[in-house]
């Protein structure tokens, strides 16, 4: 069950929150008994100490409360307009992504693209984005040359849960990842 909850939060809350009848605030906040009410409406049991445990538990540190615990959003990863508030930030000098390998003549051809959300998602470390890229298939990992891009006006930004963000990566920045 804590599975569909995270599933369907994902979905609501950073792509389709009209689907549960809740409004996101500008920042990407939704009320948490709004939600829990569009959970009760589309027959999935969830209380809120279901929501405490997803936000608690969640591998990849996906949602958050807000100071207060009335509101809930998804930290990135969004589809719909909102801002997170972030600050910019100087990221490491290697940076990681993950994807699959059927992806990867098209990718350093033309560079990393958010598709269909906000920014480019990117790992501090190897192993995160050997995850990510097997989601997708047989994966492969790319180095992000950091310095090089930040010096020539890109801009990063990292989330709570240490997701890095950028707009877009040109492919000369990119390299395969020695394994």
């Amino acid at each position: 069950m804590k599975t569909d909850i995270s599933k369907r939060m994902s979905f609501w809350l950073r792509h389709r929150p009209e689907d549960a009848g809740i409004e996101l605030t500008k920042d990407g906040w939704a009320d948490v008994g709004e939600l829990l009410r569009a959970f009760r409406e589309t027959g999935l049991a969830c209380r809120r100490e279901h929501l405490e445990r997803v936000v608690e538990t969640n591998d990849k540190q996906r949602f958050e409360f807000s100071k207060d615990g009335t509101m809930i959003r998804a930290r990135q990863g969004h589809s719909v307009r909102i801002d997170l508030g972030l600050e910019p930030s100087e990221p490491p000098a290697r940076l990681f992504h993950g994807t699959a390998h059927r992806a990867l003549p098209l990718i350093l051809k033309e560079g990393l693209k958010p598709m269909n959300r906000h920014h480019v998602h990117l790992s501090s470390d190897f192993e995160t984005a050997v995850k990510v890229g097997a989601r997708h298939g047989k994966p492969v990992v790319l180095q992000i040359a950091t310095c090089p891009m930040g010096l020539a006006g890109h801009v990063f930004y990292r989330t709570e849960n240490g997701v890095w963000l950028t707009d877009a990566v040109p492919a000369k920045y990119l390299t395969p990842a020695p394994e």
